[in-house]
């Protein structure tokens, strides 16, 4: 089954005779996209999946979210679901980071919300970092391809800033033990809860990929160039998409938010997962995800 989460009726048809909801789509990632766009999918999709849950009676809902909700540049050490605030709303330098926010809150508030048939609808939010494995369209492929085409032979930034990834094995296994911890049996303990879900480790970007250069038989980087450089380039390549889409379209080397979120750290507790979910992520590399 196909559709739009903008299409209401779609979603209705979709949702009959299910009892939880994971919801996973998004758009604006690149943030290359309109921004009425990405409102109306992030923001606008997410208030009617909650619409038809009290229609169709579905007393669970498992929210993708993303660490952007509360990074927006400044660093954040092993941040918990509890100290750390949400990133102001003005603030955010993009579509996506913003209206995921709101989205994130939006899921939040509808917790406890009256069914149709009388029940209540349990939420809960999940916030991974950036995601990689089989089937991830976003971060991997797009990497591997620059790799060859020898685009990524420079380095930027400090070689100490570190970050979390997340395999989506261990993301799928989240959202499955959310999904049970959403029910009477778990005392629903996920009923209105936050958690971050990521790798277990903490890295450097120069640990994550060096691998995957190895693996596709590549020197590593080595020129070093300024971040404020790059933060620029990205800037440019953004508007240039932007100015020459209805002619061709090409994919920038990275975008402002990708490039903050490689310079400055910004790591998370996991312990919240662990302990009310029962999360155990396995232990994964890049390099073992490219063929």
């Amino acid at each position: 089954l196909q559709g739009d989460v903008r299409d209401y009726d779609a979603l209705l048809k979709a949702c009959e005779g299910v009892d939880c909801v994971f919801h996973v789509a998004a758009c604006g990632m690149s943030g290359l996209e309109q921004a009425n766009q990405i409102e109306s999918i992030n923001v606008g999709g997410t208030k009617l999946i909650i619409d038809v849950c009290k229609q169709r009676n579905i007393p669970r809902l498992i929210y993708t979210s993303t660490v952007n909700v509360v990074f927006g540049g400044n660093p954040i050490e092993e941040g918990d679901e509890e100290t750390v605030p949400y990133f102001p709303l003005e603030k955010h330098f993009d579509h996506y980071s913003r209206t995921k926010a709101i989205a994130d809150q939006m899921v939040l508030a509808a917790n406890g919300t009256l069914l149709k048939g009388g029940d209540k609808l349990h939420t809960c939010v999940l916030r991974p970092p950036g995601i990689y494995g089989p089937g991830e369209q976003r971060h991997l492929p797009r990497v591997a391809v620059n790799i060859q085409r020898r685009l990524f032979n420079f380095k930027f930034g400090n070689h100490k800033v570190q970050m979390n990834w997340v395999h989506i094995g261990n993301l799928v296994q989240a959202h499955l033990l959310a999904a049970e911890a959403l029910t009477s049996e778990k005392g629903y303990v996920a009923s209105g809860q936050v958690y971050y879900i990521h790798d277990g480790e903490n890295v450097t970007f120069a640990e994550w990929i060096v691998p995957l250069f190895e693996k596709l038989g590549y020197r590593k980087p080595w020129i070093h160039i300024p971040v404020l450089l790059v933060h620029l380039a990205a800037t440019v390549m953004e508007y240039l998409h932007l100015a020459l889409k209805p002619f061709f379209s090409f994919t920038p080397l990275l975008t402002r938010n990708e490039v903050w979120n490689l310079t400055v750290t910004h790591t998370f507790r996991i312990d919240k997962a662990r302990s009310q979910l029962g999360y155990k992520p396995k232990k994964f590399s890049l390099a073992d995800s490219v063929d």
